[in-house]
């Protein structure tokens, strides 16, 4: 493999829960009086960090969302995770080879810690994924498209931009790892394969059992 490191996304990646954090925020969204569908939060939100949801709110309406937002979103989204989260089909696979292969891996993902642990947790994906592996939005001072996050977990894990490669399903996610000198591959399972394209992407794939010839 000629990358030394591999960064994950983790919703949509990892774990198939954009479809159940979307639905949540857009009914959510609604509720408070911001009317918003199911396709305007996939397409305005998907592999953002929460103040983007905020920024874009206020930008919009001139209007805040209540302090309680990001707890009460957050519960909503973690009861329905308990109650349906999934891996994503063949992510636990691919993770277990690159363990197995001795080839580095993390997360670098707009979610806070607590997400992600709770998805890791239910999916079983905890087992692979150690807290030295997670990194988050919250690390840094900006999220996806700023480069930050994805910088900041290669620094942490001892390895040159330009040695890693980057597994996103989100344009933002895409465009923050080109701006960190890194090559990405994007996930087309739930975005169009030229919105990923036109981000950036070094290339495409709709399925994980694809993504170990791809990075050869």
């Amino acid at each position: 493999m000629r990358y030394d490191l591999i960064i994950f996304d983790n919703d949509g990646v990892l774990v198939d829960s954009e479809r159940i954090s979307n639905t949540i925020l857009a009914r959510y969204l609604t509720e408070l009086g911001y009317p918003t569908s199911y396709e305007d939060s996939i397409r305005d939100y998907m592999g953002s960090a929460m103040h983007r949801i905020h920024d874009l709110v206020l930008q919009r309406t001139g209007r805040r969302l209540p302090e309680d937002f990001d707890e009460t979103f957050h519960g909503r989204v973690f009861a329905a995770f308990e109650r349906e989260l999934q891996p994503v089909p063949g992510a636990m696979e691919l993770i277990e080879k690159l363990a197995a292969d001795g080839i580095a891996y993390c997360v670098g993902s707009s979610g806070s810690h607590e997400r992600i642990r709770v998805g890791h947790r239910k999916t079983g994906l905890d087992r692979w994924f150690a807290a030295g592996r997670v990194f988050s939005s919250q690390d840094v001072g900006r999220g996806k498209p700023a480069p930050d996050l994805f910088l900041h977990a290669a620094r942490e894990m001892d390895v040159a931009p330009e040695r890693c490669a980057v597994i996103e399903d989100s344009p933002l996610g895409v465009q923050a790892a080109v701006a960190a000198g890194m090559d990405v591959y994007g996930f087309t399972a739930m975005t169009p394969r030229e919105k990923l394209a036109e981000a950036g992407a070094t290339a495409l794939f709709g399925h994980m059992t694809e993504l170990p010839e791809l990075l050869r």
